[in-house]
């Protein structure tokens, strides 16, 4: 949502200028981004609140960002024992590493150790923008009441895994922000001027956060096709592949080129290969160790991802909050049950078999990997495909309109479910 100036006088040169001389003016924003303004701000509270009194530990991108600043790309010391990887002398962090570039301007000001003490509000502030977006990409996807705009917002914030990585922080959760971000960005935009090089950067940045991210991209390239370019049995082959999209998907590839250069260079300056990414060689306690045993990616590791995206349920305890989870996964039914409306979308329409590919094919290494995710609240890794299930909710609602009883009652289900969330991040 652009912000742009009221005009109480008529218009004249500085009213033609845009939002920039309207901020510098002093002129109000328009009341609807003031508001997702205003519910960001709300958001960022509660998420400082939930998340200031613990300390993860494990500030590596911080750090990561400060080598980048000196040149190299290792850290100093490990700030754990595992998930840490060790070259000769060199200590290396085998995450994706465009959230430590996200934060080397702050890093470049404050200094690595003082950043590292500021996480807790860095995440809210990450977190808050992801409540921000949800706001402002419901209004690209077309949803019109803005009560219905606050409850997409409030369930992708605090009915999903975003609530639980910002109160526990540390290095593994700051991606899933920044990630999240990234597909939200990527998900306005295609739903908005879908400008190809941009889509491709997005993409190129999300890969670079949270690897899994980059099997949307086959959905976003057919976004950019003409529906006429499938759509009449009649026409002739030559016709539909003059109808493709071909500069459109050109500028895509270039525009997520750097994001693939940079993987490989990465890769290369770390451990001489640019296919070793490194996660494979990160330590591990023991019984992580023997689930990478049988494979980084594995059809081994299905049965207990699916078992913890779809299937675990906390156990039931006589005391507050009256369940407990275990630490390893929980049923995505049961922590955010307002995702389910993503079933009312507009099947009709191509966008929501896209959205829908672009959250299985997501999906697929996620449930082929041997980490499960553990230490979490619900089924964390699912993060990287929930802005596309999100999205279909809001095409949704968009399609049919105002949200029912019923279905607000599933979204503030999950906010409550997410609210527990912070007393077990603090008790488990």
């Amino acid at each position: 949502m652009q912000p742009t100036p009221i005009r109480r006088d008529p218009p004249g040169p500085a009213a033609r200028s845009g939002p920039l001389t309207a901020l510098r003016s002093g002129i109000d924003l328009e009341p609807v981004t003031m508001l997702g303004l205003a519910l960001a701000g709300l958001a960022f509270a509660v998420y400082w609140l939930s998340n200031r009194s613990f300390d993860a530990g494990r500030g590596d991108l911080f750090y990561l960002a400060d080598a980048f600043l000196h040149g190299h790309v290792w850290i100093a010391q490990a700030l754990g024992p595992n998930d840490v990887i060790y070259v000769g002398n060199h200590v290396y962090v085998p995450f994706a590493p465009f959230p430590a570039v996200v934060l080397m301007p702050l890093v470049a000001i404050t200094g690595p150790v003082t950043a590292d003490q500021w996480e807790s509000g860095i995440n809210a502030g990450l977190a808050a923008a992801v409540v921000g977006l949800a706001w402002w990409a419901s209004g690209r996807i077309g949803v019109k009441q803005l009560g219905d705009r606050f409850l997409l917002a409030l369930l992708f914030g605090f009915s999903t895994q975003i609530w639980w990585v910002t109160t526990r922080g540390g290095v593994w959760h700051t991606g899933h922000l920044v990630a999240t971000i990234l597909l939200l960005l990527l998900i306005g935009e295609m739903f908005g001027r879908r400008r190809p090089v941009l889509l491709g950067l997005l993409v190129g940045a999300a890969f670079l956060t949270r690897p899994p991210t980059a099997f949307a991209a086959p959905a976003v390239a057919l976004w950019l096709m003409d529906p006429g370019a499938v759509g009449e049995a009649r026409i002739a082959l030559a016709q539909r592949l003059d109808r493709l999209p071909w500069r459109g998907w050109v500028l895509l590839a270039l525009g997520a080129a750097p994001a693939l250069a940079a993987f490989f260079l990465y890769n290369y300056l770390r451990f001489g290969s640019p296919l070793e990414s490194g996660y494979a060689l990160a330590t591990l306690p023991d019984w992580l160790q023997a689930l990478r045993d049988q494979g980084l990616f594995s059809l081994a590791h299905v049965r207990m991802n699916v078992d913890y995206l779809f299937l675990k349920l906390p156990a039931l305890i006589p005391d507050f909050p009256w369940f407990r989870p275990d630490g390893l996964g929980m049923s995505v039914v049961f922590t955010s049950p307002g995702l389910l409306l993503a079933a009312r979308a507009p099947w009709r329409d191509r966008r929501s078999w896209l959205l829908l590919c672009a959250a299985v094919l997501v999906l697929i290494p996620t449930l082929l990997y041997y980490g499960g995710g553990w230490l979490q609240y619900g089924y964390r890794y699912f993060l990287d495909s929930i802005p596309f299930v999100w999205a279909l909710v809001a095409l949704g609602v968009a399609q049919r309109g105002s949200l029912r009883r019923w279905a607000r009652i599933l979204v503030w289900f999950g906010a409550l479910i997410g609210l527990a969330g912070v007393y077990w991040a603090y008790h488990l």
